[in-house]
């Protein structure tokens, strides 16, 4: 029988590595997704026999609880509330790793007899850390996403010194706890500061470094998944959690490269204005006329090219106008013109959120590309239609070094022949700084709702 587990586990295994391979590319996703609810499955039927559970109840109890609430969330969030969802899913991750290890500490002190050694006491250490950094953290995030805290970046006097004292404490306790286990004040001790310490971590990060910090905080998920499967001795948590904590740093990794930051930059606080979301400070307009277009003069623009680029961002999720956007394409490609999307690393506010809203609104696969792969297309496409999309076409990105967003790759939308940009106004992006873009000769101005402005956009070309 334990033969038999075992190579179950590894089959598991096997269809979490092939769910995350295919989660990779958008044409893939869905398949990728049920590989790995099929692991999951396998790994949860085959832990219960495992582990010889007298009582059934309470795991079914919670079982039909959880799936209830899960189905719920699935179906009523919108794709615009996913980031949301997805930090909140990081938090239960995290909050239960924190809980098994708690428990594993009181099965341990009240069975002394309890088979445990060293290295599970620093497993239910490092457990009960990144596990309660993950849940406070991931409730945070949630928190600045949803709007019920502030999406600025947040700074104190001592802020890393507070931080760095905290990590000290917790270090100290928990070697503390190897020498001398069995001190419940102390673990307890442990388990607050490292929630507390979650809270400091995600609290200054603004709202633009928002789909880095999910990134990250999925893969502390797995990371303390991971130190779970240690506490418990059991191979698949630790395989499953190894496999979430390394895809999810690569991850962090390359959302980090895609904005020219390092991973420390963003975690101390980011872009010093991010998330202001106001207006560019008198004087700071640079020079240059604003030329602004209507939905009919727009229409005839387009009824007259053969090539378009669509770049979405958070505003295109914002007005949830995703299926405005198919219904352009569908009127475009029936005139003969040529519609691609491109996709940058960090656009909108978690990873793949452009991606997702697009797929949920049933937009062929084939028409997404990703910056690296399109970038050189823009010299030959007539427009280049910005949806919401603000810093990630900056052209200051490439030549103000005064800049906060200088050196960071951007959509070469300025290559284009003509630039139409979708905004409710003038206001900034989330770094803080005005578009130039704005004010270049080949771009228009398209003021208004993204849905509305394009539902409009659309009805106009029918009627040509």
């Amino acid at each position: 029988m334990k033969t038999i587990i075992e190579i179950t586990y590894l089959v598991s295994s096997v269809f979490f590595i092939f769910g995350i391979k295919k989660l990779s590319s958008p044409k893939t996703a869905r398949q990728g997704n049920m590989f790995a609810a099929i692991g999951m499955a396998l790994a949860i039927i085959v832990t219960l026999i495992d582990q010889d559970v007298l009582t059934y109840e309470w795991i079914l109890i919670g079982a039909i609880i959880g799936s209830t609430i899960g189905v719920i969330m699935a179906v009523k969030i919108p794709m615009t509330g996913m980031p949301q969802m997805v930090g909140l899913l990081n938090g239960f991750g995290g909050g239960a790793s924190l809980l098994v290890a708690l428990s594993e500490f009181y099965k341990i002190m009240n069975f002394p007899a309890w088979n445990h050694d060293v290295k599970t006491d620093i497993s239910i250490i490092v457990s009960i850390l990144i596990g309660a950094v993950t849940f406070t953290g991931s409730l945070i995030a949630f928190g600045k996403l949803q709007g019920l805290v502030t999406g600025r970046v947040v700074k104190y006097p001592g802020q890393h010194a507070i931080n760095a004292l905290l990590v000290f404490l917790i270090v100290a306790g928990g070697a503390y706890t190897v020498i001398y286990p069995g001190n419940e004040l102390l673990i307890l001790a442990i388990a607050a500061i490292s929630l507390l310490l979650g809270v400091l971590l995600v609290l200054p990060i603004g709202g633009a470094d928002m789909p880095v910090a999910i990134s990250l905080l999925n893969s502390y998920s797995g990371l303390a998944a991971a130190a779970t499967g240690f506490v418990l001795e059991n191979n698949e948590l630790i395989i499953a959690g190894a496999l979430v904590g390394a895809s999810g740093i690569i991850l962090t990794l390359i959302m980090c490269r895609g904005m020219n930051r390092s991973l420390l930059n963003v975690l101390v606080g980011g872009w010093a204005s991010a998330g202001s979301g106001g207006p560019a400070p008198e004087g700071s307009t640079p020079k240059g006329d604003v030329k602004s277009v209507d939905a009919e003069e727009l229409a005839m623009i387009f009824d007259s090219v053969s090539t378009v680029i669509i770049i979405p961002g958070y505003g295109m999720a914002v007005a949830q106008a995703q299926h405005a956007v198919r219904d352009l394409v569908n009127v475009l490609e029936k005139k003969g013109i040529k519609v691609r999307f491109a996709i940058h690393p960090v656009a909108g506010r978690m990873p793949g959120h452009m991606n997702v809203l697009l797929a949920e609104a049933n937009v062929s696969y084939d028409k997404l590309f990703a910056m690296e792969d399109i970038n050189d297309d823009f010299n030959n496409t007539d427009i280049a239609f910005i949806v919401g999309a603000n810093d990630v076409v900056n052209p200051a990105a490439r030549h103000d070094q005064s800049s906060p967003i200088f050196g960071m790759p951007i959509l070469n939308a300025d290559y284009a022949k003509t630039v139409v940009i979708n905004k409710r106004s003038m206001n900034v992006g989330y770094a803080g700084i005005e578009n130039e873009l704005f004010f270049y000769p080949n771009t228009l101005m398209y003021f208004g709702d993204a849905k509305d402005a394009i539902s409009k956009l659309t009805n106009e070309l029918k009627n040509l």
